[in-house]
């Protein structure tokens, strides 16, 4: 493991931490990027019709087709930083 992918590992631990719960733009914004950085593009079945925040989660992580997964890493790492005290 390089350290890019353990400084990953520790911010996804980080994040459980934070004291307050971030806005929903955050959310979806740290679930893209942690996707990203996890799995590559976007892959899978769609969410459901009324499945609204599955469907927000995916369209999210749509967004961020083509981008590396280090690169994903990378923004996923900063934005915890930003959120932590």
């Amino acid at each position: 493991m390089n350290d890019l992918q353990r400084e990953f590992e520790q911010a996804a631990t980080d994040i459980k931490q934070l004291g307050e719960r971030p806005d929903n733009d955050t959310l979806l914004r740290l679930y893209a990027l942690y996707k990203q950085g996890l799995d590559g593009d976007v892959h899978g079945a769609q969410p459901g019709f009324f499945d609204f925040i599955g469907t927000a989660k995916q369209e999210a992580w749509t967004l961020l087709k083509g981008m590396s997964q280090d690169e994903a890493m990378r923004q996923y790492i900063s934005l915890v930083r930003q959120l932590l005290p």
